[in-house]
């Protein structure tokens, strides 16, 4: 089931500009993770899992592959489920 979950943005741009070790200014909503910060799968799946840990939510596995910039991984999130306590 998905549901509308509340993104907090500066917590995602936060997670995103300290695994990918950049300034916050360095990161916009469509420069890519890999080909703009030099990214890799890695960086993607601990991305993922900081979001998950930190934002209480459930990400599929399947959309790993859809966190290819802050504007991919803020619309992932705003149907991810939130994680029952």
């Amino acid at each position: 089931m998905t549901v509308n979950t509340p993104v907090d943005v500066p917590a995602v741009r936060a997670i995103i500009v300290d695994i990918l070790e950049l300034e916050d200014d360095e990161l916009t909503g469509t420069s890519l993770f890999i080909e703009d910060h030099g990214a890799d799968s890695l960086g993607a799946i601990e991305i993922l899992s900081r979001i998950e840990k930190e934002l209480g939510v459930v990400i599929p596995q399947d959309d790993l592959v859809k966190l290819v910039n802050l504007d991919a991984v803020l619309a992932v999130l705003a149907t991810a489920e939130r994680r029952r306590p």
